[in-house]
């Protein structure tokens, strides 16, 4: 009887320790966290932005404080957005039971850029961190915000900056990458983002591209000043002018992204070919006039079109030039 006893509570004791030892598994696994990683970054330059190609250069001195010797940042750390990525510099500091890397790189990167307001436009410049090798259950970010994150000095020649903001944030991935042990094909990894606003500096680069095609109005525009004998002349200076804007709306567009929106570009050059057409229309109309010997009332009637073709012509363009240099 002592011994069933003995054995009875032998088995109590084990099936405790199995149930504590489990539940305080559990509990050690569910608190268990993220180790950190402190990094910062430091931009010195930016350099051939590209909008035909989408694209950037830009070098910058970045760095990574943590304590897990097994995170390998030389080789696991990845710029999703970049197209190269060259190490110049490589520094590691292992002192303090700390590991302490500081990198230089220049990447070349890949963005997207807005330009419904060209050259009115503003950008943001985004690059983004991440390791390879582990997600965010193992590693976690955390942003180093102490001082200055890019040099002043630094010529971004035809742009002025006017943020540069530092973030960290989760980016999932609905894929496993191949693991099997996954319950569903979904990954998260921890990521350190810049995203550096620029301005364009407009004024003189608008009227390098806009020049020609003002020039062609207000060659068609002179037209409502030549005399009625020479309708000739008038319709030829009108079609010139109207192949000049056309040329020149081809010539910008040579240098920019393909786009399917509307931009101030299409804009100006549509409202400046309607405005030329109008003014074929109203010379034929005159033309017209002649025919039926009413010389005088066609001499009113252009200067009266050439009054209400040129007020209009110029509320349009200082509206939509002021909105779009507001609205970026």
């Amino acid at each position: 009887m002592q011994q069933m006893y003995i054995r009875n509570n032998f088995i109590s004791n084990a099936i405790s320790f199995l149930i504590f030892s489990f539940v305080h598994f559990n509990t050690n696994a569910q608190d268990a966290k993220p180790d950190t990683v402190n990094i910062g970054i430091y931009i010195t330059s930016i350099h051939d932005i590209d909008f035909k190609q989408k694209e950037y250069s830009v070098n910058f001195w970045i760095w990574l404080k943590y304590k897990n010797k097994d995170f390998d940042f030389y080789n696991n750390l990845e710029i999703p957005q970049a197209k190269t990525v060259t190490k110049s510099f490589v520094t590691i500091d292992s002192t303090d039971d700390r590991i302490f890397m500081q990198m230089k790189l220049q990447c070349v990167m890949k963005d997207s850029w807005r330009i419904g307001n060209f050259p009115f436009d503003r950008q943001s410049l985004r690059i983004a961190f991440e390791n390879s090798q582990f997600d965010s259950r193992s590693m976690i970010f955390v942003a180093d915000t102490v001082g200055q994150h890019y040099d002043s000095r630094f010529t971004l020649r035809g742009w002025s900056i006017d943020s540069c903001l530092l973030s960290t944030g989760t980016k999932m991935y609905e894929t496993g990458f191949g693991d099997e042990k996954l319950a569903k094909p979904h990954t998260e990894y921890s990521s350190f983002r810049i995203r550096l606003v620029v301005s364009r500096e407009a004024s003189g680069l608008f009227w390098k591209m806009f020049l020609g095609m003002y020039i062609a109005f207000l060659i068609s525009y002179v037209c409502f000043y030549i005399h009625a004998d020479g309708m000739d002349s008038r319709f030829g200076l009108t079609v010139g002018a109207l192949f000049a804007v056309i040329g020149n709306k081809y010539i910008i567009d040579s240098a920019l992204p393909e786009s399917s929106s509307f931009t101030l570009v299409d804009l100006l050059h549509g409202i400046t070919l309607f405005f030329i057409f109008a003014t074929i229309a109203a010379n034929a109309y005159s033309l017209n006039l002649i025919k039926k010997n009413r010389v005088p009332k066609a001499y009113k009637f252009d200067m009266a079109a050439s009054m209400i073709v040129l007020i209009l012509y110029i509320i349009l363009n200082v509206w939509f030039i002021w909105q779009a240099s507001k609205g970026n």
